[in-house]
């Protein structure tokens, strides 16, 4: 049986970074979706649609927006639990919280505890799809998926690869990280909405072995994605300068060792050399954008704007837990402020753009979710745009669309979520 959900409804119809809002956004102030069978049917009229679907069960949400559900292109599930954690730059922040942490993910009840808990929030805070960081325990892995299975999501990650400087109960080797990965790889990639992701911590906690070895395993199945990090604080390049002085720079590392190509999503990627950026570009590689971390840690303005202009897929990242929150919409008010910090005053168009299909492209699943369009996947949220009293006494003023949403970008947190729907089906 369809269903029609009445609100606004905010459709892209092109890319707000290269053209005019008004040309690449769609909103129906009295909008319908009709949905059926999980997927997205047709966008359009509420009138129009119901006299055309009249079998169609109705549920109006109000003046309330639907919108495409958020997609969070880089986080690590396995550090719910340590999110808020005070006062440390990167390197000190994994050896005090990170890795005490993700040692606990050995038992495979505390991990089936968390992942239950941190898609729970994902949820409550309207991220219907997440590209996750697990541990280098494969009973992590299974526990995320499981639980996303059991959800029906269409979510992404991995178990991370990391054989060197972490503690002795946090190193794999070059071979069981393979064999593990691999494991894992036949096993959940491609099983009902789920991906699995090749996730080499980051060049300096993996062996040129193991990172050669990870090179092996994304060129047999190039059908998955990689994720790493790159480039997130000066320490850190300094680090990767020590551990690999034959390499021009941070990206080579990647390079070289066949982690750079088209589905790999670069983590922060803050201080790229002219270098970097076009190899990033030429490689049809993407880049995942953590505002509230880059803050939180204090490692730097990363420039969406040249990486928009460069035609690098772009994704929005809560990067929990060394980010500081659970919802796109304060990620998306981060990346405005670290925007203003760079001279570049982003639209609210851009970054529910980068929040949505930027980060589905990031993905490489852009065809299946990411906006409210005919033949998508119908997750959908509902996006209560008087969801505090101080955000409802600023809308009341608002006398267009984007002053109608922008407070609730700066504002807004998971009370602004007013229903989620996955595949169709409310949560």
């Amino acid at each position: 049986m369809p269903e029609l959900l009445l609100g606004q409804t905010l459709s892209f119809t092109g890319n707000p970074w290269h053209l005019p809002v008004d040309e690449a956004v769609q909103h129906i102030r009295n909008g319908a979706v009709l949905v059926e069978g999980g997927k997205i049917m047709a966008v359009g009229e509420a009138d129009s649609l119901k006299a055309a679907h009249p079998e169609a069960t109705i549920t109006d949400h109000g003046s309330h927006l639907l919108m495409a559900g958020f997609v969070d292109s880089h986080a690590h599930f396995s550090q719910t639990a340590i999110i808020a954690s005070w006062g440390k730059r990167l390197i000190d922040w994994l050896n005090t919280y990170t890795f005490p942490e993700e040692s606990r993910f050995s038992n495979p009840r505390y991990a089936a505890q968390v992942a239950e808990t941190y898609l729970d929030l994902n949820l409550s805070n309207g991220i219907t799809t997440a590209c996750a960081y697990c541990t280098i325990h494969p009973a992590s892995v299974d526990a995320y998926f499981e639980a996303s299975q059991k959800r029906g999501l269409r979510m992404l990650g991995g178990k991370v690869l990391m054989d060197r400087n972490a503690p002795d109960n946090l190193r794999d080797t070059a071979q069981s990280g393979y064999d593990d990965s691999k494991a894992l790889l036949q096993k959940w990639h491609g099983t009902g909405r789920l991906s699995y992701t090749i996730t080499p911590r980051f060049a300096p906690t993996s062996t040129p072995a193991q990172l050669e070895a990870t090179g092996t395993l994304w060129a047999e199945h190039p059908d998955c994605l990689m994720q790493t990090h790159l480039s997130e604080q000066h320490e850190e390049l300094a680090w990767v300068q020590e551990l690999f002085p034959e390499h021009s720079d941070y990206l080579a590392v990647y390079e070289h060792f066949g982690l750079l190509g088209p589905g790999a999503v670069m983590g922060h990627s803050i201080y790229l050399s002219d270098r970097e950026w076009d190899a990033i570009r030429d490689a049809g590689a993407s880049i995942a954008h953590c505002p509230t971390s880059n803050a939180f840690i204090g490692s730097g303005l990363f420039h969406a704007t040249r990486s928009h202009a460069a035609g690098i897929r772009t994704g929005l990242a809560t990067d929990v837990g060394g980010g500081s929150s659970f919802s796109m919409l304060r990620t998306m008010a981060s990346a405005y402020e670290i925007g203003q910090l760079r001279g570049d005053a982003l639209h609210p168009a851009q970054l529910l753009h980068m929040a949505t299909i930027g980060s589905a492209d990031a993905l490489h699943i852009g065809d299946k979710i990411g906006n409210l369009e005919a033949g998508k996947e119908a997750d959908i949220i509902v996006i209560n745009l008087a969801s505090t009293p101080v955000i409802a006494q600023r809308t009341a003023q608002a006398d267009s669309l984007w002053e109608s949403i922008f407070p609730t970008i700066m504002l807004g947190d998971d009370r602004a979520i007013e229903a989620v729907y996955i595949a169709g089906q409310r949560h």
